[in-house]
């Protein structure tokens, strides 16, 4: 190492549930022949560090890798820290290279770049390895990371930026492309072509209209339960329920007894599709889903009252994106990650559209106001901001984002949806998190309800894109900064969901505590007088870095 790299540095850990330590003396790694040194420029937080904080080895990304690295390969990197190991948090980074192994050839000293946190060539137990869970993440001075991960199939996960953008704006790329992924992904409207189907049959009912499907994506094996394996497929296999195992990338049920749905979806694998055929039939209760998978394992429930499990495939929205002449309703609107859903909708500019954002904080609501208003008058967007405690919102939206990780808000958000509507639980939902929804409502009024999560590399090069050619000022949804010293008041402000935006950790300022932007004229008035009508710059970002010089 250089000698300009100090043998220590301040460092956020992770040490346990809820355990949250500032170590000011945590040595800075040494790197070995395929790893590069990143000095951090700043890190945003996310209400996924709090996730991480509350479930620590829990978490399904802290556990450990299973394949893309051996484990010797893995003992090698210095930051790979999974289970009970201490681990810093931080998956919103901007960073520069400022010390390479030997064998790296990817990057370079002097670079700039942005991290993309989601590692998932590298499989854990139920998840993947990411940056910031498992591997040491950005909320300290310098981080060690290996080519062999950030780099895979001739792909980097770490994306050059220019030094004309803020770090602030940089770093807020990450959170900007899970936003743009919610829109972006493509959903499946077929039977997966090689995968293994299940078709369950209740007693008195049978079978049919599989036909289609099957010509369309031939699946790798077909199992019948409670029918005549011959009569669906001549293929098809057949064998009681309690035999499937699970990992089933679609089940087509034709019944409608909700404790055998809720039977049914735990059999279902990463990316699958639970097709409910009612046949005229009614579910008779609210089914209790999980809608943590939803959202982590993009799991579906489609359905059609009628008899043909084909028609209820055509439902499927080819992507969860706005529509012309969509009713919209962002429930959580007024919260950092609101913000943004809120600013992309109303940027749209897209003919007929209608944004109402709801909150229950007066406060954050007139702050929504106030960012967003301009951009939805521009663009001739109606745009309004509802306490829906003092006024709930009425069914008929056609689309309806959930910000908000209660079940009871995502099944308030599948009851005001109408016909044809997409629901998009964007709230991070933990795995084995139940909501108890109306799927009969569901299947009736063709709701689709889909939930993701991270982001692609495509999305963070759409969003740079925006940023370094101007179309998006990311820092739009900045609401505030601190040093190391500031985190654990940031993190409880996340947690708690009283901040109205982002907030910015630079981890070269030591000593400085939580501030809000709005708060700058008394705290920082230098910081303060290089704003731009309120919003972050190069200068400002430059004075509050020379607080601590």
């Amino acid at each position: 190492m250089s000698e300009a790299i100090p043998a220590t540095q301040y460092a956020v850990q992770f040490t346990g549930k809820d355990e949250v330590f500032l170590n000011t003396a945590k040595p800075v790694d040494a790197i070995g022949p395929t790893q590069l040194l990143l000095q951090v420029e700043a890190c945003g937080i996310c209400f996924s560090d709090t996730k991480l904080l509350h479930a620590f080895a829990d978490h399904p990304r802290k556990s450990a890798v299973v394949a893309g690295l051996s484990p010797e390969e893995l003992a090698q990197v210095p930051s790979y820290r999974p289970g009970s190991e201490p681990t810093v948090p931080g998956h919103e980074p901007v960073a520069r290279v400022i010390a390479i192994g030997d064998q790296v050839t990817h990057y370079r000293v002097g670079e700039r770049l942005l991290v993309q946190a989601d590692w998932r060539h590298l499989p854990t137990a139920a998840s993947n390895g990411a940056f910031g869970y498992n591997f040491e993440g950005a909320l300290q001075e310098y981080v060690v990371v290996d080519e062999r991960i950030v780099v895979h199939d001739g792909e980097g996960f770490m994306l050059r930026v220019s030094d004309a953008p803020t770090a602030a704006q940089v770093a807020l790329v990450e959170p900007w492309s899970t936003v743009e992924a919610s829109y972006s992904r493509t959903e499946r409207n077929t039977l997966a072509a090689g995968g293994r189907l299940l078709v369950v049959a209740d007693a008195g009912t049978r079978p049919s209209g599989l036909e289609p499907l099957l010509a369309t994506a031939r699946p790798g094996s077909i199992t019948v339960v409670g029918a005549d394996p011959g009569a669906v497929d001549p293929q098809a296999l057949g064998a009681e329920l309690e035999e499937v195992e699970p990992g089933l990338d679609d089940i087509v049920y034709f019944g409608s007894d909700a404790a055998t749905i809720e039977l049914l979806s735990a059999l279902l694998g990463a990316r699958s599709l639970l097709c409910v055929v009612l046949d005229g039939a009614t579910i008779d209760r609210r089914v209790n889903l999980d809608v943590g998978r939803v959202h982590y394992d993009f799991v579906r429930y489609v359905g059609t009252t009628g008899s043909d499990p084909a028609e209820a495939y055509t439902h499927i929205p080819a992507k969860g994106e706005i529509r012309a002449q969509d009713k919209v309703a962002i429930i959580g609107a007024a919260g950092p990650m609101g913000l943004m859903h809120t600013v992309r909708t109303v940027s749209l500019g897209l003919p007929g559209v209608t944004v109402d954002g709801a909150d229950v904080n007066d406060e954050r609501l007139e702050h929504l106001a106030v960012v967003v208003a301009p951009t939805a008058a521009e663009r001739g967007v109606p745009f309004r901001v509802v306490n829906s405690t003092t006024s709930p919102l009425e069914p008929g939206y056609t689309y309806l984002t959930c910000l908000v990780p209660f079940p009871a808000l995502l099944s308030q958000a599948v009851d005001l949806a109408g016909d044809g509507a997409i629901v998009n639980a964007f709230a991070g939902f933990p795995a084995g998190t139940l909501a108890e929804l109306d799927l009969q409502g569901i299947i009736e009024r063709r709701v689709f309800l889909l939930g993701t999560s991270g982001s692609e590399m495509s999305d963070m090069r759409t969003l740079l894109d925006k940023l370094e050619t101007g179309a998006l000022d990311t820092s739009i949804s900045l609401d505030a900064v601190c040093g190391m010293a500031g985190f654990s008041d940031a993190i409880e402000a996340v947690n708690n969901r009283t901040s109205g935006g982002k907030i910015m950790v630079y981890p070269q300022l030591r000593e400085l505590g939580l501030v809000r932007l709005s708060e700058l004229p008394e705290r920082l008035p230098a910081v303060a007088a290089a704003l731009e009508d309120g919003r972050w710059t190069k200068a400002a970002e430059a004075a509050l870095l020379a607080t601590e010089a």
